[in-house]
């Protein structure tokens, strides 16, 4: 017998709602995500997960092989013409549906050792496969929660989200929204910490240079030991280039853009948590949507982190990218950074953005 496997399943709360209203007995994906959807078989398991609130709603089974339908109109925004037909095993009610962090102590997704925003980076694509351990907790949780259901409040607002369906060269996409990386009332952590600072570091840098610097528009508002990005004479309030809507979306979220006039002359992803997903995935978008804009992308991590940072660019769904991750985006290690730029102090002025290049490693792993 084939042992089942556990997928997760992405919804707002309005293609959750549409999904139900139309039967709950399809699952549809956007075209890009067609070799992950062609994975699933009949018997496996779809963990279902409301991205505005981070909540587990439901599980379904796979009751129909994968196959492509653009004709049966369910969603609003969209098609999601890779299918799967299916039956729920068991649907909660956004009330009662089982926010993601009441598990963190029970699934390996919140493992301590790879910092608290970790877990963010596994729930932003779907069809995704995860550990049976923890795709088994996840069902019993609902099927527990069904039995003895607890209702938790949510704001509204947040269930109502729904990411806007864009235009692209490749066709019709969405651009995923940044989940909640710590909990309500806690005090920022270590890594996130590290993130601002680094990202603090890099657009000072760029505006110091005589370069314009674009923050991620979510960040913009922080303050980095009593300095804010807004102080910055040379941060840009919008984009200077003008793509489709959903590269602006993706160029719009990339932590740190150093502009020249109308040209990005570097793109940095900070990175300090052990996932490196969200990052990488956005850079992947802009490769993808964008394949022949040439921009030096970086990636910007700890230390500890940089075999982990290159094993996760050179991952298959990276590689196969035109051209691949690997000879698109470089590695710069937080303490390199830290290091030139104290060296660099008194001549900023002069630099030029090439210097990265005597400050970056290749990401492209040698054969033997």
């Amino acid at each position: 017998m084939t042992k089942r496997a556990y997928w997760l399943d992405l919804f707002t709360g309005t293609t959750w709602k549409e999904f139900v209203d139309a039967g709950a007995s399809i699952s549809g994906f956007p075209e890009s995500r067609w070799k992950a959807v062609q994975q699933v078989r009949v018997g496996d398991y779809l963990l279902c997960y409301l991205t505005g609130i981070s909540r587990f709603i439901g599980i379904l089974e796979v009751v129909k092989a994968p196959y492509k339908d653009s004709t049966k109109l369910i969603w609003k925004d969209d098609v999601f013409p890779r299918r799967l037909g299916v039956k729920p095993i068991e649907v909660l009610t956004p009330e009662t549906a089982i926010p993601i962090l009441d598990l963190k102590d029970r699934l390996s997704i919140f493992d301590p050792e790879k910092g608290a925003t970790s877990w963010t980076g596994y729930v932003r694509a779907a069809p995704a496969r995860w550990k049976d351990t923890d795709g088994e907790t996840i069902l019993q949780a609902v099927l527990d929660a069904k039995k003895r259901p607890t209702s938790r409040p949510f704001d509204p607002k947040k269930l109502a989200r729904r990411p806007s369906a864009l235009k692209s060269r490749v066709g019709t996409v969405t651009v995923p929204e940044s989940e909640p990386q710590d909990e309500p009332g806690q005090p920022a952590a270590k890594e996130t910490s590290a993130h601002n600072e680094i990202q603090w570091l890099l657009a000072k840098l760029g505006n110091d240079m005589g370069l314009d610097v674009w923050v991620a528009r979510n960040d913009r508002n922080r303050e980095i030991n009593g300095s804010r990005f807004t102080e910055l004479p040379r941060l840009k309030s919008e984009i200077p280039i003008q793509f489709d809507e959903a590269t602006n979306k993706t160029i719009e979220l990339i932590d740190v853009l150093w502009l020249q006039k109308h040209s990005i002359v570097a793109a940095f992803e900070i990175e300090s948590t052990t996932s490196i997903y969200s990052g990488l995935l956005r850079l992947s978008d802009l490769i993808s949507m964008q394949p022949n804009l040439s921009i030096p992308l970086f990636i910007v991590a700890p230390d500890e982190r940089r075999d982990k940072v290159i094993a996760e660019v050179n991952r298959p769904t990276f590689s196969k990218l035109t051209p691949p991750m690997y000879q698109m985006c470089r590695l710069v290690t937080f303490s390199t950074l830290r290091k030139e730029i104290q060296h660099v102090g008194n001549y900023v002025k002069r630099l030029r953005a090439d210097i990265l290049d005597d400050w970056a490693e290749s990401c492209e792993v040698e054969e033997l």
